[in-house]
């Protein structure tokens, strides 16, 4: 398991790629070890994503009932996380960028982490406020979350804004289907007025 040590370091460095640090990446160790030990980071936003969804589905009405709800979210949750490293290892070793990719995939998955904790509370407060405050929080959370992608590529492959933003649009849409799959499997529906 992770001790405390590695958290505090993961979760530091992750949050230094807000703050635009060039040593941000060296916070992650370029060893394959490392990179596979940075998938340990998934039983930790684990519980994370559970509030998560318990906020979601207070907000949305599903047919599925509780037990597909939670067999459907878990394989969702490490479909998603897995998602990207795999596509990236095909796109890394045409671009010979394999060299980098432990450490640059050890950095998302750190990145995780923070982003769930964010994800959680944007949510608990776009349920709280008034629609257009809720929905400027939510626009501002998912902005905030892909120039923290941006600035990880950025930094970690040493990319410029194009290739780095092509990357996120690699990330984001197939993550993006998958959510709608997953929501149209499960018959959610948004409540009225929510």
């Amino acid at each position: 398991m992770l001790s405390t040590s590695d958290i505090a370091r993961g979760v530091n460095g992750a949050l230094k790629f807000l703050q635009r640090d060039p040593g941000a990446p060296h916070y992650f160790e370029n060893s394959i070890e490392a990179c596979v030990a940075s998938f340990k980071v998934m039983a930790l936003a684990a519980p994370v994503y559970g509030l998560y969804l318990l906020l979601y589905y207070a907000r949305v009405d599903t047919m599925a009932d509780l037990p597909e709800i939670l067999l459907v979210e878990t394989l969702h949750f490490v479909v998603d996380w897995l998602l990207f490293p795999v596509l990236f290892y095909e796109i890394a070793r045409r671009r010979r960028w394999l060299g980098n990719y432990p450490r640059y995939i050890a950095a998302l998955n750190w990145i995780n982490l923070p982003v769930m904790v964010l994800a959680v509370i944007a949510l608990g407060v776009s349920m709280l406020a008034p629609r257009p405050i809720g929905e400027l929080v939510g626009a501002a959370t998912q902005f905030l979350f892909y120039y923290w992608f941006v600035m990880a590529t950025r930094l970690s492959l040493g990319t410029g804004w194009l290739l780095s933003f092509l990357l996120l649009i690699v990330n984001w849409m197939p993550s993006l289907l998958l959510s709608l799959i997953v929501d149209r499997l499960l018959g959610v529906v948004a409540l009225p007025g929510v």
